[in-house]
C-alpha cells in the first residue's frame, strides 16, 4: 500500500521590500530564528540548520537540494503557501521561479494562507501590516492565476484534479462563492475542477464540506484545542510544573500527549490527516509561546506509525498525510536537518514508511 505525504513549505526565507519595510532591512525568516534563546532547563533552542545552512531561496541550488532531500526520504512533494492580497502577491519569488525554470523536477501543489498579516510576532494582534479584501472580481482575477499553476506538469492531483489547500475557508465572507469560482473558472479554461481541502485551522471538528470544499484537512497544532483540554481552568503553572518548568506564563505541553490527545478527538466526517513535526514558537512569541516539550525523532516516528495504522483503511485517493512542515523553524517544525537531531525526523518519517508500504503493521 502506498500513502502519499505532502510537507507544507514556508517561502520566507528571502528578503522582500514588505519585511524590509515592517520588520528592518534584510528580514527573512531566520532573523527570528538565530535570535532565540532558551526559557528553561533543557528548552532546546534556538534551532539551527545543519546540511543545508541559513539558505537563501532565492538561489536555484537551494531549492534543488531540499527536493532531492525530500525525495529521498519518500515525500511526494511539496505544499508551498502562496499569499494573495487583492492580486497582490508577497513571498512568491521561490514559486515564480520554480513555475518559469521548471526546476527542481519535484512534484508541488499550492496554499492560499488567506488571513491578514498582524504584528502578532510582537504580541499585537490588532496592528494589521497588510489586510485580506475580497470580492467576485478578485476571485476571478485569482481563479485565473490559479489556472496557470494548475496546469503545470508537476503539479499534484487527487483523482486528476488539482489539489488546492485554503487555510482558513471560514474567514471567506462567501466561501462557496468564492470557490464555486475557482472551480468554473478552472472549467471553462479547460482544465479539470480543483480538489479543495480546507483546513480546520482554529475551528476544529467543522466540516469545511460546509463552505464548498471537497473535504477537511485536520489541521495541526490544535492550540486552541491544548488551552481548552490541558488547562481548564486556567492552572497554568500546574500544567508547566509537570514539564519541570516554575514559569507560569509560557504554555508548555508534552508532544506526545498532546497529539494523542489530538487524536481522539479527530472528526466524523471525512479528512485528510494532518501530522505534526513539532511545535516552539518562541523565536516569535518569546515569552509567550506555546511549547511542545520532548518532540524527538523516535517519539514523532511513534505517532506517525499510529496515524499510518488508521490509513490503511481509508479510500486509496484519501491515504495522504500533510506533514507540518518541511521548514517552519520559527515554529519549531522542520523535517529539514538541525544541529541537534540531524536526519533524525526525516529517517524516522522514511522507517515508518517503508514499514507501512511492507504492510509491518
Amino acid at each position: 500500500m502506498e500513502v502519499r505525504v505532502i510537507a507544507f513549505y514556508l517561502p520566507q526565507f528571502h528578503p522582500i521590500p514588505e519585511n524590509d519595510k515592517w520588520w528592518g532591512k534584510g528580514f527573512t525568516e531566520w532573523t527570528n530564528v538565530t535570535q532565540a534563546k532558551p526559557l528553561f532547563k533543557g528548552h532546546y533552542q534556538p534551532h539551527l540548520p545543519a546540511d543545508l545552512g541559513f539558505y537563501d531561496l532565492r538561489l536555484p541550488e537551494v531549492r534543488e537540494a531540499q527536493a532531492e532531500m525530500a525525495k529521498n526520504y519518500r515525500i511526494e512533494g511539496f505544499c508551498y503557501w502562496h499569499y494573495w492580497f487583492s492580486g497582490k502577491r508577497l513571498l512568491d519569488r521561490p514559486l515564480n521561479e520554480v513555475l518559469t525554470s521548471g526546476k527542481p523536477n519535484f512534484p508541488f501543489c499550492i496554499g492560499w494562507a488567506n488571513e491578514s498579516w498582524t504584528r502578532s510576532w510582537e504580541g499585537d494582534e490588532k496592528e494589521i501590516i497588510i489586510k485580506q479584501q475580497y470580492s467576485p472580481e478578485d476571485d476571478l482575477a485569482h481563479a485565473r492565476w490559479l489556472t496557470s499553476v494548475f496546469s503545470d506538469s508537476r503539479y499534484i492531483s487527487i483523482s486528476g484534479r488539482p489539489l488546492f489547500v485554503i487555510y482558513r475557508p471560514p474567514m471567506l465572507p462567501d466561501a462557496r462563492r468564492t470557490i464555486d469560482t475557482f472551480r468554473s473558472e478552472c472549467v471553462r479554461l479547460g482544465m479539470a475542477e480543483p480538489y479543495i481541502v480546507g483546513r480546520d485551522t482554529h475551528y476544529p471538528g467543522v466540516d469545511m464540506r460546509e463552505f464548498g470544499c471537497d473535504i477537511t484537512e485536520t489541521s495541526v497544532p490544535r492550540l486552541d484545542f491544548l488551552f481548552r483540554e490541558f488547562t481548564p481552568f486556567g492552572l497554568d503553572l500546574i500544567r508547566n510544573l509537570r514539564q519541570g518548568v516554575f514559569n507560569r506564563k509560557l504554555k508548555i505541553y508534552n508532544y506526545s500527549e498532546a497529539c494523542e490527545r489530538t487524536e481522539s478527538y479527530r472528526p466524523k466526517h471525512p479528512f485528510i490527516t494532518g501530522f505534526l513535526v513539532g511545535w516552539d514558537n518562541t523565536p516569535r512569541r518569546g515569552r509567550n509561546a506555546v511549547i511542545l516539550n520532548g518532540t524527538t525523532p523516535q517519539a514523532f516516528g511513534n505517532l506517525l506509525r499510529n496515524n499510518l495504522k488508521t490509513l490503511a483503511y481509508e479510500q486509496p485517493e484519501l491515504r495522504i498525510i500533510f506533514v507540518n512542515a518541511w521548514n517552519e523553524w520559527a515554529e519549531g517544525m522542520h523535517l529539514e536537518p538541525d544541529q541537534k537531531w540531524g536526519y533524525g525526523f526525516l529517517e524516522a518519517l522514511k522507517v515508518e514508511l517503508s514499514r507501512y508500504q511492507d504492510n509491518a503493521y
